[in-house]
């Protein structure tokens, strides 16, 4: 699905357009024909309120857990990664326009695929799913961060930045997205989150530009109460998988 461009006389779509829609272009998809979508109309949550509760949020706790974040920055460099305790990649935010996010460093910086074929690691690409924990390129520290996802806290900084939400899409990586033909998708109609609705469906296994569906139903349905349920049970499957 991709952005069509807004018609003066709907209404709904004037609440929710900051700036020009991106035209659709036609183009051939490996993943079935892109469609124009139309959200609802969005409700103060959606339009002003979730933007004050990632703030307040966000900030609240990347206060309370500095200590937490220092912490983790030097063990990550006392580990055997080798490198910077930030890992910094570009990706797809809101209206299709990269940025930059920010997260822990879990991977050996040698991450060419000799290494993996060296390894005999013929598992999913960390890229393509959500979580790999197999992959060989990851240190002890690496993965007690990622099965903890701990790895992810630095995204908060992203979230009082503006190019991220707290609850919304996942954000996929713009070389990623340029392949998969998806940076002009509906789905960048909203910032991209933390969490999210495809974070914690069963189709989490699976290719995230494959499911792409699954965030035009969180889209449709934007609310404060839908965030926390999400929020909520994204915790309860982090201590649930780090066994606390």
């Amino acid at each position: 699905m991709s952005f069509r461009e807004p018609d003066p006389s709907d209404d709904h779509m004037s609440e929710i357009s900051e700036k020009p829609m991106v035209s659709p272009s036609l183009r051939d998809h490996d993943h079935g024909v892109y469609i124009e979508a139309t959200p609802r109309r969005l409700g103060p949550y959606a339009r002003w309120g979730k933007r004050i509760f990632d703030v307040t949020v966000a900030s609240i706790l990347l206060v309370v857990l500095s200590p937490l974040l220092v912490l983790v920055a030097i063990a990550i460099r006392l580990s055997p990664l080798r490198g910077p305790s930030l890992f910094k990649q570009k990706r797809v935010g809101r209206w299709g326009e990269s940025f930059v996010m920010v997260k822990y460093r879990t991977m050996k910086t040698d991450r060419r695929e000799q290494y993996l074929e060296a390894e005999g690691y013929v598992g999913h690409e960390r890229r393509q799913t959500h979580k790999t924990d197999a992959d060989p390129r990851h240190t002890s520290v690496g993965r007690f961060l990622r099965k903890t996802s701990i790895d992810e806290l630095p995204q908060l900084w992203n979230v009082v930045k503006g190019d991220m939400s707290l609850v919304g899409p996942r954000p996929e990586i713009l070389e990623v997205a340029v392949r998969a033909n998806i940076v002009d998708h509906a789905r960048h109609l909203v910032r991209p989150g933390i969490t999210g609705l495809w974070q914690i469906s069963e189709l989490r296994s699976e290719l995230l530009h494959e499911n792409v569906h699954v965030d035009l139903d969180y889209i449709e349905k934007i609310t404060l109460v839908g965030d926390l349920r999400i929020i909520a049970k994204t915790l309860t499957s982090i201590f649930e998988n780090s066994g606390a």
